[in-house]
């Protein structure tokens, strides 16, 4: 067997294992058992659960933030983009990473969510270090986009963004196939990312309904110093 489809094989197992049982539940014997191949083989390539783990996302990552970084170049000096043109620049990158051994966005996205919600500080830091730049071009971006909008809030309508996206994508098959059954109508999975931009476009730019006077002055400190609150 080629090095490279060895390698894409494990990706490949990996990718799966990972979005359907959790990085934590997920180990090298199984993904090996899945590939067709033998631990010295993991081990040579990638050298642990970690570096796998970061390779997964990589394959998707490396593309999409390439692509999506050509396009903020592209677009530097510019006027700044609407929400919705933001929005349609992040759907039109994701979509156009094509799919590799049978997977699609909709795994992607559960592996992102996975790396949220379960104790991955290492691949979130990872994913800080390899990706962040980028993000943060973006992030200001929309910040531009929607500047009565605090910086704190927009922060965690980012993130709340994120969370549905996250949500739809991984269940996509399921709630494809009931809007079929109650509507009669087939949709895309294109079709309803898109059909997602001027939800979040609509829930990025609603009113500030931030008035916690604590937080408010959070905003204002110094990067990674904090403000106590009465919440915490």
């Amino acid at each position: 067997m080629a090095q490279s489809e060895t390698v894409e094989r494990i990706l490949d197992a990996a990718e799966q294992l990972f979005a359907e049982k959790g990085f934590a539940e997920t180990s090298l014997r199984l993904i090996t058992s899945k590939a067709a191949v033998n631990l010295a083989a993991v081990n040579y390539h990638f050298g642990s659960k970690t570096a796998l783990i970061q390779a997964v996302f990589a394959r998707f990552l490396d593309p999409f933030c390439q692509s999506l970084e050509r396009e903020l170049d592209a677009r530097s000096g510019q006027a700044a983009p609407s929400l919705e043109a933001l929005l349609d620049l992040l759907v039109s990158q994701a979509l156009g990473v094509k799919p590799r051994g049978g997977s699609d966005l909709s795994i992607f996205m559960r592996l992102l969510g996975l790396a949220f919600s379960q104790s991955q500080g290492n691949l979130r830091q990872y994913l800080e270090d390899q990706y962040g730049a980028v993000f943060r071009r973006y992030r200001q971006l929309m910040h531009e986009a929607a500047p009565n909008i605090p910086p704190l809030e927009l922060f965690w309508r980012m993130h709340f963004m994120l969370g549905a996206a996250a949500f739809s994508m991984s269940g996509i098959k399921a709630l494809r196939g009931m809007a079929e059954s109650d509507f009669g109508v087939h949709t895309s999975t294109e079709q309803v990312v898109r059909l997602m931009v001027p939800f979040m476009a609509a829930g990025l730019r609603a009113d500030s309904v931030l008035h916690d006077a604590a937080l408010i002055a959070a905003q204002r400190l110094p990067r990674g110093q904090k403000v106590a609150t009465t919440h915490d």
